[in-house]
């Protein structure tokens, strides 16, 4: 008997069908609106960090680095988004597609701009994102 019978046969000896269920694709603990917000955090330095200098290597370096935390903000709001919330959680917070919707135009915004301001929106726009995910972990 090949090693690919006996395990066929085992599998249909062992055919009872177990049902799991999850909430997302992998258990609970690998989603957290903290990944965002450290690479917003980064973008806000970087922004401060250019305003700060008059060396114009140093703003080069300082402006790729924030486009590119710009666009780990950006994905790590998607993998919540498209990962992690579920229906049932639009259900119960109508606004979640808007407030994602607009966090993620904002880093986008993050990259044109050095204006503080705009990435202290985009912290603002995470944190809500984040009480809302806090909410439906409960």
């Amino acid at each position: 008997m090949t090693l690919l019978s006996r395990i066929n046969n085992l599998l249909d000896s062992t055919s009872t069908a177990l049902k799991v269920s999850a909430h997302c694709d992998l258990p609970c603990g690998v989603y957290d609106p903290a990944q965002a917000r450290l690479e917003a955090q980064s973008v806000k330095a970087c922004m401060e960090k250019y305003n700060a200098s008059d060396d114009a290597d140093f703003k080069v370096r300082a402006t790729f680095i924030k486009e590119e935390r710009s666009d780990l903000v950006k994905h790590h709001l998607w993998v919540l988004w498209t990962d992690y919330f579920k229906p049932a959680h639009l259900e119960a917070h109508p606004n979640l597609h808007e407030l994602f919707w607009t966090a993620t135009k904002t880093a986008g915004e993050a990259k044109k701009t050095n204006d503080v301001a705009v990435a202290d929106k985009l912290l603002g726009e995470i944190d809500a994102i984040a009480e809302i995910f806090w909410e439906t972990k409960k």
